[in-house]
């Protein structure tokens, strides 16, 4: 390729890359509204072509699911799903910290039709995240326990920040120390009951 021919191909990508972040622009300023997010809204928000929004982003999974990552991505290079038993607790300050950074956007993401759509945009692998990570924890409990338990985690892990700071005035760090106290005592819970149901008080 000549050096004309890479310049080319260099400017090509610019280009793309710069059409991405206008649209990923205009969705989380359509989220900041409270306006729908779809493929005319966006293109009548950032003045590109309809049918070039479409290319770059074919559905609306695609548009929620760049939603998701737009805001991760503004709250930390952490907040993510777990991989494994110890991302539950180790990444709970990053993660409510990184809420606090980004509030009024968290907010919206856990209060507002717009939000939930981008959060369920994500269910499938948030859940395969999370029922890898807890399977060792829950693999003794009846198997609708296993998922009790699991979802119960999940939540601790990252939804509480809002209802928290909106009753109780506490901060991300102050939310994740509490959120990791109750973790915690759900694992230790988790190890010692064995194959109790969990409805059930230990022995």
């Amino acid at each position: 390729m000549t050096e004309i021919e890479q310049a080319k191909t260099g400017q090509r990508e610019r280009n793309k890359e710069a059409i991405r972040t206008r649209i990923e622009d205009a969705i989380i300023a359509l989220m900041s509204e409270g306006s729908a997010v779809n493929h005319d809204n966006v293109a009548e928000r950032t003045g590109i072509g309809r049918r070039t929004v479409y290319r770059y982003y074919p559905d609306q999974d695609a548009l929620m699911q760049v939603a998701w990552n737009r805001v991760t991505a503004l709250a930390g290079p952490t907040v993510t799903f777990p991989k494994s038993e110890a991302d539950l607790t180790s990444t709970l300050k990053d993660i409510y910290e990184g809420f606090d950074r980004i509030a009024p956007l968290a907010t919206i993401v856990r209060s507002t039709p717009q939000g939930r759509a981008v959060r369920l945009s994500w269910r499938e692998r948030r859940q395969q995240s999370y029922l890898a990570a807890t399977a060792e924890a829950v693999k003794n409990l009846p198997k609708e326990d296993q998922i009790l338990a699991t979802a119960m985690l999940q939540v601790l892990h990252t939804m509480p920040w809002l209802e928290m700071r909106d009753q109780w005035g506490l901060n991300g760090t102050q939310c994740a120390r509490a959120c990791g106290w109750a973790m915690r005592t759900l694992l230790k819970d988790l190890k010692q009951r064995g194959g109790q149901p969990l409805d059930e008080d230990i022995e």
